[in-house]
């Protein structure tokens, strides 16, 4: 007996302007709106990036959180307001709204999360905005959250006008993703206390669809880190390269994992998030020396959450 056909995939993504896409982020300035996201682009294509995953059955944006389902896929987008800049409470905040939303549902799986907040590096030692943000997700979230977490971004984003508030949005499935952690790097929820009173929450990446004709890879922010230890400070260029090494070593990962290469090639979108615009020569430099398809690599303005690194990237591989 032959075995099954595998199926289409179920997920695409694009640089063009898809009115029908799932998730369509906007990297264009204007009013805050649940999928613009807060910073700015500096080069690239387009100022979209659209999810495409089959029809969209039920859609809302009302209140500064938006939601639409498919067949497989689901996407809940929430913004809290701080309060007294209360970064904690605003992350607590937006994940029980999140959990609450997504756990009931027809898609109950988290596989990818992005967050986006100003200032997050704002404060010293535990008293940093990004680390009180990790506080405050980890009071906000369920057991199942952790078991095991969903890939994930946290970025400063640059201050807009009105309220600072806690931006977070998520890829959900009917099924759940295969968790990828990097063996260069200490898996992020165990790094050590010096990191703060609370590990972040993510892994490394996720496997999407290993049960179709291209599954998609999605490589949470990744920089230039080996176990735990940040690499090259001061060095934008090299900070860059330790990145890649690290995407590099993540792809491979995800072959082992399902048997399908993911080239960097295959690249559907990547994000350079540069904390300093002056940085954008060197990093589109590096970035040509690799095998990454240049329409696809979008440069963005925006702050890693560790101080002392100035570059971080993510991005989404189809299998060969």
């Amino acid at each position: 007996m032959t075995s099954p056909a595998p199926s289409r995939a179920r997920l695409r993504i694009t640089h063009a302007d898809d009115g029908e896409a799932l998730i369509r982020f906007d990297f264009a300035p204007g009013e805050a709106a649940p999928l613009r996201i807060p910073c700015p682009l500096l080069a690239g294509e387009s100022a979209r990036e659209s999810w495409s995953a089959g029809e969209i059955t039920e859609s809302a944006d009302t209140c500064g959180a938006a939601w639409a389902h498919g067949e497989h896929y689901a996407l809940v987008a929430i913004s809290v307001d701080e309060v007294d800049g209360d970064i904690a409470g605003a992350a607590q905040t937006a994940y029980e709204r999140l959990i609450t939303c997504v756990r009931p549902s027809a898609h109950p799986y988290l596989l990818r999360i992005w967050n986006y907040f100003g200032d997050i590096n704002a404060g010293d030692g535990d008293g940093e905005r990004y680390r009180r943000f990790c506080v405050g997700r980890a009071l906000g979230v369920d057991g199942m959250f952790n078991d095991p977490p969903p890939a994930a971004t946290a970025i400063g984003g640059d201050a807009e006008d009105g309220p600072a508030r806690v931006q977070v949005i998520a890829l959900c499935a009917r099924q759940p993703a295969v968790a990828l952690e990097n063996p260069r790097q200490t898996p992020a929820w165990r790094y050590p206390r010096e990191f703060g009173p609370v590990s972040p929450g993510f892994s490394r990446g996720a496997l999407l669809d290993t049960d179709t004709d291209r599954p998609r890879l999605l490589a949470s922010g990744t920089a230039s880190i080996v176990g735990h230890v940040s690499q090259h400070v001061g060095d934008i260029g090299a900070q860059l390269r330790e990145s890649l090494a690290n995407l590099d070593s993540l792809l491979a990962e995800g072959e082992k994992k399902c048997g399908r290469r993911f080239p960097l090639a295959a690249c559907e979108t990547l994000r350079v998030y540069l904390r300093h615009a002056a940085d954008l020569a060197v990093a589109k430099a590096v970035v040509a020396q690799s095998r990454l398809p240049a329409e696809r690599v979008l440069y963005l303005r925006g702050d890693v959450c560790r101080r002392e690194l100035d570059v971080e990237i993510e991005g989404v591989f189809a299998a060969e």
